[in-house]
Parts: structure tokens; sequence; C-alpha cells
């Protein structure tokens, strides 16, 4: 029912394809990212990460420019689920975007790849204005392992109190 006239039939379409977890349902999840409603975009990013196809990941990546910021962050979440690390550049890119909750997910999704070139990038989301993006580039840090260690214990001595609890909490 991704053909449906409704954006929400499409929208929960999309939805039950990413929990059925059917790699034959990537195909069609990939064109529903280019559908005109947001809400069935964002379902269709989300299933993809469900599914965990390394062949979305072109087209997350592409779903990071999308207009809408429930969309970006989707797809954000979607590339960090997967794991591939074609999503390494796209994500610290999306670690500046203009909405909060993006650079959070990109934040969370970069620590989900444990990739080491996203340490200096990860660093600097310590100081974003948002607790969010902060608390996540913390704990991504940790998951990048000993060559972040020098940095989280930097953390500890942050100006923010989050940042140094999820420091503490993550050393």
């Amino acid at each position: 029912r991704l053909s449906d006239p409704n954006e929400r039939v499409r929208a929960q379409a999309a939805r039950a394809l990413g929990e059925l977890r059917d790699p034959k349902a990537v195909d069609p999840l990939i064109k529903a990212l280019g559908d005109r409603h947001k809400l069935v975009r964002t379902e269709a990013a989300e299933a993809l990460g469900r599914i965990g196809d390394p062949m979305a990941v072109d087209h997350l990546i592409r779903a990071l420019k999308d207009e809408n910021g429930r969309v970006r962050g989707a797809a954000a979440r979607a590339m960090g689920e997967i794991g591939d690390p074609r999503a390494l550049y796209a994500l610290v890119a999306a670690l500046r975007d203009r909405d909060e909750d993006v650079r959070g997910e990109a934040a969370r999704a970069l620590g989900k790849l444990g990739d080491d070139r996203a340490l200096e990038p990860l660093i600097d989301a310590l100081s974003d204005d948002d607790t969010y993006v902060r608390c996540y580039a913390t704990i991504a840090l940790g998951t990048i392992g000993e060559a972040a260690l020098d940095s989280l214990i930097q953390a500890l001595r942050s100006e923010y109190s989050d940042v140094r609890e999820r420091a503490a909490h993550t050393l």
C-alpha cells in the first residue's frame, strides 16, 4: 500500500514493512524515501534502519539533505542501525545540521559505527548548545575505545554537568 493515495496509509505500510524486516521491502522503501509527504519519508527511513540492509545507505545519505528535520533524523538513526562505514562522513556533516535532533541522532549513529575517524567531530559536539547532542556525543566517544580515552577524561572538566556525568559513566 505504498502507492495508496492517502499518506497515512503509505506511512503505515512503510512502518509495517520495517517491522517485517524482509529484505524484499528494501527497494519499495527506498522509493518511498522520495514520497511527497514527510511522514512517509520518515517511516521509510526508519523501516530501512530496522531491516538493516547496506544497500539503503546511499539513499539514506541523500535523505540527510531532506527539507524536513524528522526525515533527516530518521535517516541518521537508520544509518546507525545499519552500521555501514560509508555513512561516516555524511553523519559527521550532520553533526552541523541546523536541527538539534538531527545532530543528536548523528552523534548516536556515529557511536554505533565506532569509527575513530569521528573522534574530533564528536569532541567538538561536546560543546553543542543542545543537551541531547552533548550526551550522545559523550556516549559515542565511549564506543570509539582507547582513542577517545583522553577526550573523555577532558570531558570530566566540561562546563556542562550532563557531559561530566556521561563522561564519568562512560569511563
